[in-house]
């Protein structure tokens, strides 16, 4: 079976659904360029932002076990583009190939382990070392190393990384203004600096 004459190259708008949470989970969904952010409505019917999602990064479905609507709605930050498979195809072509299953399963058990250092940091670190750190890994992931800066050209608002780190809008700008006062980072619209890793990094350790 040949897994790639099933794939469907979809382009999407910064801000364009990739798919909505309750419609039918019929794909799965990888990213081939561009990012998008996961999010689901909170008790209080608010978005709240589960992950930033970069090239090579999965989303939506693997039909395997997940439940028969999509939990949570995938969104465009940026001009992306993202391969749909067919889950029903999916599952027939880990079947067929064993080496595909143990590669998701390493990719299931990488997001556990961010679920759990997620779970770790909101219980044990301050709101400095929250901001820090999703600032680290969305540079690791998303951003364009140029001398000694890394680029994020990213229209991530301060709610988004409110959501991502627990904490408030308010509190993430109170952070990001003195991240900014010690030359950490660099802000503009949709776009941040990391002026200094090293300096980044000492802040999300504490």
């Amino acid at each position: 079976m040949s897994l790639e004459s099933h794939v469907q190259a979809h382009g999407y708008r910064g801000g364009e659904l990739i798919y909505r949470q309750g419609e039918n989970a019929s794909s799965l969904f990888v990213m081939a360029s561009g990012a998008a952010k996961l999010i689901r409505p909170s008790a209080h019917g608010q978005d709240v932002v589960l992950n930033i999602l970069g090239p090579g990064e999965g989303c939506g479905t693997l039909g395997i076990s997940g439940p028969p609507q999509y939990p949570d709605s995938a969104m465009a930050l940026t001009d992306s583009c993202a391969l749909e498979i067919p889950a029903a195809v999916f599952q027939e072509a880990i079947e067929l190939h064993p080496r595909l299953g143990l590669t998701v399963l390493d990719e299931v058990l990488h997001r556990l382990e961010q679920a759990q250092e997620t779970i770790r940091r909101l219980s044990a670190d301050n709101a400095r070392q929250r901001v820090a750190a999703a600032l680290l890994v969305l540079a690791d992931k998303l951003g364009d190393p140029r001398a000694e800066t890394i680029i994020l050209e990213l229209p991530l608002t301060r709610t988004d990384l409110a959501a991502l780190t627990g904490t408030t809008p308010e509190t993430v700008s109170r952070v990001m203004s003195r991240l900014r006062d010690d030359s950490i980072v660099d802000t503009g619209r949709c776009w941040t600096t990391i002026l200094d890793r090293p300096r980044l990094s000492a802040a999300a350790e504490g």
